[in-house]
């Protein structure tokens, strides 16, 4: 009997959230290592597949760094990353394409299992991810920059209740398709769409003053907060592009934006649903 009075709580405590956050577009970034073990994964889709049932409109985008690079090693082409991003010449280009499309049916494939309808969207289609040519120090190759969303195809998936998976590739003006940063593609979904939130899944806690010490955990930073961080190198070199997208989301219309340990069970249903939640916001 104790714990059915427990479950119920824990209901009762969620109903504000599902109140409040009912209809609204929730952006959620998910790649890494994490993406490759199946259970973790499995346990986020329940999480995304619950948002939807619930009455959110959730939208994923996902990356694929690690299946990439194996791919590469497998074939035997070196792999080079300049300031965290992959240097993309058009072989490259082809087995980043294909790598992130393969993720992309697979994840697609274990909403469906769940008994709900999801699309994979190509950031390259429609217009959907606009991008210019990346300026570094050295040539990239095919790595963009993204200018612009087109939200028609994604909002078209979601007024239909199915929830979009996005491939975060992109075309140029120059018709030429590139390599996009996720965090990026997904930081500019969120804006584009006015998100209520934006997700970034990681396979650490969230922001630690201290690493070593568990103590230091960071429930809540503001931007400016942040970017102190980053200064004092508190915020370390992984981080950095995923706290910058977040920093980014919030200066468009996004409400709030969530860092969270994907290896929790439920992680995102916790931070969305519960008084405490378990991971770093970050707000305006």
């Amino acid at each position: 009997m104790q714990e059915a009075i427990k479950k119920a709580d824990v209901l009762i405590e969620a109903l504000p959230y599902i109140k409040k956050f009912h209809k609204k577009i929730v952006v959620i970034k998910y790649g890494g290592s994490i993406l490759g073990e199946e259970k973790i994964r499995k346990g986020v889709l329940e999480d995304i597949v619950f948002l939807n049932f619930m009455g959110l409109k959730p939208v994923l985008v996902h990356g694929g760094g690690p299946n990439i690079s194996d791919r590469m090693r497998s074939t035997g082409k070196k792999t080079e990353f300049v300031d965290g991003m992959r240097v993309t010449d058009e072989e490259t280009l082809r087995v980043v394409e294909e790598e992130l499309c393969e993720l992309n049916k697979t994840i697609v494939k274990e909403i469906a299992e769940m008994d709900v309808k999801a699309v994979g969207l190509n950031g390259k289609e429609d217009s959907l991810v606009q991008v210019e040519k990346k300026k570094a120090k050295i040539d990239l190759g095919f790595v963009g920059n993204v200018v612009a969303i087109n939200t028609e195809p994604i909002l078209k998936e979601l007024k239909a209740d199915r929830i979009p998976v996005i491939v975060p590739m992109g075309v140029g003006k120059d018709k030429k398709v590139y390599n996009v940063n996720a965090d990026e593609v997904a930081a500019h979904v969120a804006v584009a769409l006015e998100a209520e939130k934006f997700v970034l899944l990681t396979n650490i806690k969230g922001i630690m003053r201290n690493p070593e010490d568990p103590g230091s955990f960071l429930s809540t930073l503001s931007i400016e907060e942040a970017k102190g961080l980053i200064k004092e190198k508190v915020i370390s070199v992984g981080m950095i592009p995923k706290v910058k997208a977040c920093c980014d989301a919030l200066k468009g219309a996004v409400k709030k934006t969530h860092m969270i340990d994907a290896r929790i069970p439920h992680g995102i249903l916790l931070e969305i649903f519960t008084d405490t939640g378990i991971g770093t916001e970050i707000i305006k």
